[in-house]
């Protein structure tokens, strides 16, 4: 179990079509992680709902979206971090 919240960079990075993000968590909490493009319109919605305390990992699968850059965005009790990824066709 992490001692702290925890998002680590998807893997791998560029991407196509899949790929994968790890997050800790050291309690259990409420898990929001959202895709957003760059104007800031929610594109896929990864996971919405409590998670146990621990390291997990969400596939993330982006057939349906164009190349371009995009950002993830994890909320987790009072903890919210974003990353950037780049999805190549």
């Amino acid at each position: 179990v992490p001692e702290h919240y925890l998002m680590e960079q998807n893997y791998p990075n560029p991407f196509n079509p899949a790929t994968t993000i790890r997050f800790g968590l050291p309690v259990t909490s409420k898990v929001s992680l959202r895709v957003y493009d760059l104007l800031g319109r929610e594109v896929a919605t990864l996971l919405n709902e409590e998670r146990n305390a621990g390291l997990h990992s969400i596939k993330f699968d982006a057939l349906r979206l164009s190349t371009g850059v995009y950002i993830y965005a994890l909320r987790a009790g009072n903890f919210v971090a974003t990353k950037k990824f780049l999805l190549l066709k």
